[in-house]
């Protein structure tokens, strides 16, 4: 019987930060839970669809966009559950346990969101991050997402957008659980705007989407 679990990795220029991923990726392999690793990459310039290469990936290549690189990746993926991480996300050691034992649910699931650095700013706001998402089942994609193949291809999949695609794919979703294990993602963007910049611009994004702003003009001003 073939392994359940397909990870689907966007990338662009990730080259720094994908090995390390891979990496962390490795016990699922022996545990027998990953049948394939796909990145759909956006154009990088730099080494990154190497490191993919040698590590056996399967590679998708198209327009730079997060959410039209994601469903160009779940489309290409065979297994029974989708796994789909960002290219700077170190799954917790040990995370293979909790992720096989939630199979037989059935349901959606996201990691609890840790950042990879110290004091009360990032965990204050991974904490923030962690509630959010168990009050209002409102992950972002910096947690990872595990949901059933067919789950997905049901409400529809990711919409080809720049930004806030996990939301969008996330609304359409009930009953998420957040499992017993960390995703640690990079805190870099954090840490050269500011943490409570950075956040209050995190959520001044959110609430603009939710009134009906377009993603690409929200896009635009996000990278400013």
């Amino acid at each position: 019987m073939p392994a359940p679990i397909s990870i689907v990795i966007p990338t662009l220029n990730a080259g720094d930060s994908l090995p390390a991923t891979l990496g962390a990726l490795m016990e699922g392999l022996h545990t027998g839970l990953i049948r394939e690793l796909i990145v759909s990459d956006g154009g990088s310039t730099d080494q990154t669809v190497g490191i993919a290469d040698e590590a056996g990936a399967e590679i998708v290549t198209g327009p730079p966009s997060r959410g039209g690189q994601l469903a160009r990746g779940c489309a290409a993926a065979k297994g029974e559950w989708l796994l789909v991480l960002h290219a700077d996300t170190l799954l917790q050691e040990g995370w293979s346990k909790p992720v096989g034992d939630h199979l037989s649910t059935g349901a959606p699931a996201v990691f609890r969101l840790a950042f990879r650095a110290s004091g009360f700013a990032p965990t204050w706001v991974a904490g923030w991050a962690n509630l959010r998402s168990r009050l209002f089942g409102l992950p972002y994609g910096d947690q990872g997402l595990l949901i059933p193949r067919a789950m997905y291809q049901q409400v529809g999949g990711y919409c080809d957008q720049p930004l806030m695609e996990d939301v969008a794919l996330v609304r359409r979703l009930r009953g998420i659980v957040v499992l017993p294990t960390r995703a640690f993602t990079s805190a870099d963007r954090y840490q050269r705007v500011g943490w409570l910049r950075r956040g209050a611009r995190n959520l001044w994004t959110l609430t603009r989407y939710f009134l009906g702003v377009d993603p690409e003009r929200l896009a635009q001003a996000y990278r400013r």
